[in-house]
């Protein structure tokens, strides 16, 4: 899960490469331009740190016969290698995640991001959701043990006051919490007969949407690395490690509206990713 540092101040900085956007009349969402948002950033880089060191497991089982049917390759990847494969990505859903990907390099990249989608969700920080979502992508003797730190860190109080939530994890009346992962691209780094090492670039938006937030939606950028295990004729997660970028250069755009995003969040639903 990964929500992560914000792009610059409202004015961009020059001649650093840095993302510049430009804010509407009125400071998103409700109060005066600040000179910055560094406090934002930082609190966002927390969600994403916090999470991931305490769901990261010092666990890999690499390596495989050579005719395993999911074995990786040294060689540079072809420059079609970020094409869709057009197979059909799943053949169900639990706890409406996608689930039962192909013991295939493309159904193990599948499975990565469709899991990374469901980490990420604001679904995580609801305890009986978060639950569904680590029994499904976990493996079962990973997922028993990360239950308990998972719901430590998610009911921290002072964690989710910092994010702009309430004590509880509720969302502040009147405002919309985002938090969602969109990939971008996945690349198979080594793999065997039962498990697979996936990256996953991908950008996120994290943050409050709504009048006088604190927190505004922010868009960042990360490539986490999981580590798949082939159990109960499913890939599933075993670890993961995350690292900042590659971020793109943004353009100068006015950043949305609080309406505007609340109502773009309400109604743009996610997809299922297929490799």
């Amino acid at each position: 899960m990964s929500l992560g540092d914000e792009n610059g101040a409202s004015g961009g900085y020059a001649d650093t490469g840095q993302t510049r956007t430009r804010l509407p009349e009125g400071d998103p969402y409700g109060g005066a331009r600040r000179g910055g948002r560094s406090s934002s950033r930082s609190l966002v880089t927390v969600v994403g740190i916090v999470v991931l060191l305490i769901a990261a497991i010092a666990f890999a089982n690499r390596g495989g016969d050579d005719d395993s049917p999911a074995r990786g390759s040294s060689d540079k990847p072809a420059t079609s290698a970020t094409a869709a494969s057009g197979d059909t990505p799943v053949r169900s859903t639990t706890a409406g995640i996608p689930t039962g990907f192909p013991h295939t390099q493309q159904g193990a990249q599948s499975a990565a991001a469709n899991y990374a989608v469901a980490l990420g969700s604001a679904e995580m920080f609801n305890k009986a959701r978060r639950h569904e979502i680590v029994d499904t992508v976990y493996a079962p003797d990973i997922a028993a043990a990360r239950q308990a730190a998972l719901d430590s860190a998610y009911s921290n109080e002072s964690f989710l006051s910092n994010i702009g939530l309430a004590k509880d994890g509720s969302t502040p009346r009147g405002q919309t919490f985002v938090s969602r992962i969109i990939p971008v691209g996945t690349k198979v780094t080594s793999s065997g007969n039962d498990n697979a090492t996936v990256e996953v670039w991908y950008t996120s938006l994290f943050g409050l949407s709504g009048d006088a937030s604190t927190n505004p939606v922010s868009e960042s950028w990360y490539t986490t690395t999981y580590e798949l295990r082939w159990v109960g004729d499913d890939w599933k997660v075993t670890d993961f490690q995350q690292k900042d970028g590659p971020v793109p250069v943004g353009r100068d755009q006015k950043a949305s509206t609080a309406d505007d995003m609340t109502k773009a969040v309400e109604e743009y639903g996610g997809f299922t990713y297929a490799r």
